[in-house]
């Protein structure tokens, strides 16, 4: 148990996961992230030691079905996000039986996007989202902090699969909303000018 977390952050090396990135560890690391209405699962195998994040948004101007969270743009968007960082993790040799998993975000700090949808805000979807794609894929969610009006930053820690949470004030929320709002604009973007898309395959259960 990791007790003075200023320490334990200036002694190991620590990655940054920004939006629509993801990061793939062994050995005693940090991987940390600011999240608003993205989601960040931190996956990790307990048996060969190797941890992942991923930081991602549903970039979609329609949202997903209650229970059909695969078959949309969006949803394609959010399996390709858990693919690239379930399929980095097996390449460096963990095992998809092993993988558990604990989830961050999806809080409502973009109002102005909200209003474009009817099934909830954004953070309500990629929780939803996120949800469901661990129970198709039989990955065990240990914990979890979702949702509220209030940004957070996360730090995950590989030694103890720990994930220590700071919320954030309204101000520093307000400026994640507006990075991840051009986070949603770019990728957005990107998906209408209809580029090829990318299938990533890994071991079913």
């Amino acid at each position: 148990m990791i007790v003075d977390l200023k320490t334990a952050l200036e002694e190991k090396k620590r990655y940054q996961v920004s939006p629509g990135e993801h990061a793939i560890a062994t050995g005693d690391v940090v991987l940390t992230t600011l999240l608003g209405s993205c989601v960040a699962a931190c996956l990790y195998d307990p048996v060969n030691r190797i941890v992942g994040m991923n930081h991602f948004m549903l970039a979609s101007r329609k949202y997903i079905p209650e229970n059909r969270p695969f078959l949309s743009e969006a949803g394609r968007y959010g399996v390709n996000a858990m693919e690239l960082l379930i399929n980095g993790m097996l390449a460096k040799g963990a095992q998809v039986e092993n993988l558990q998993a604990k989830a961050f975000g999806g809080a409502n700090v973009l109002p102005a996007l909200n209003r474009l949808h009817s099934q909830g805000s954004v953070g309500e979807i990629n929780i939803r989202f996120l949800r469901n794609f661990l129970q198709r894929e039989n990955i065990p969610l240990k914990s979890s902090n979702l949702g509220g009006t209030q940004g957070m930053l996360i730090h995950f820690f590989s030694a103890d699969y720990s994930v220590y949470v700071k919320p954030v004030g309204k101000g520093l929320s307000s400026n994640i909303a507006v990075k991840e709002q051009r986070f949603a604009d770019k990728a957005l973007e990107k998906r209408e000018r209809k580029a090829p898309e990318v299938e990533l395959w890994y071991p079913r259960r």
